[in-house]
């Protein structure tokens, strides 16, 4: 889970790096609504900018962190590359999506104007993208995940029922 937690925070930093260029040419400032549902989430009275805006850096990176921890999970159970990070965009874009509008800070995404919306994919694509690259090379180091070895075994999916396969290390019987 560590491994994820740290593929989370280097897929925020490369997300936020991008963001700010794009904010460079766009002229789009920050969003705060992370910050405001920090505040929501902790219940703290709603604070002025100079307030939001620290929540808002704590809140950005806090569920990148703790939603990189599934994507290293993802890893190590041999959920790989770029469709597992494709998926991974998904659940990312999920777990925002899901405390926004639970806090009532945020509207449902098919409610945004479009181009807030591509933005906001694109980011979460990068995001899961590059937490995808490091977890996959972290997890990688170990050797193949279960699903991976369940893969060689089975031919992936062509053959109905092989049962599980032994765990790691293990001799099968």
């Amino acid at each position: 889970m560590g491994s994820g937690v740290l593929a989370g925070v280097v897929g925020v930093a490369v997300m936020t790096a991008a963001e700010k260029l794009e904010q460079a040419v766009t002229g789009r400032p920050d969003s705060l609504v992370p910050g405001r549902a920090a505040e929501r989430v902790l219940r703290l009275d709603p604070g002025p900018e100079s307030q939001v805006r620290p929540r808002m850096w704590a809140m950005h990176v806090g569920m990148a962190a703790g939603v990189g921890a599934l994507r290293g999970v993802m890893a190590f159970a041999g959920l790989r590359g770029p469709w597992a990070s494709a998926m991974f965009t998904v659940v990312r874009l999920t777990a925002d999506q899901t405390v926004e509008n639970w806090t009532g800070v945020g509207a449902p995404p098919w409610t945004w104007p479009r181009d807030e919306l591509l933005v906001d994919v694109a980011g979460k694509a990068v995001y899961a993208f590059v937490t995808g690259a490091v977890a996959d090379r972290l997890a990688a180091a170990v050797g193949p995940g279960p699903g991976q070895r369940h893969a060689a075994v089975a031919g992936g999916r062509r053959v109905h029922d092989v049962g599980p396969v032994a765990p790691a290390g293990a001799a099968r019987v």
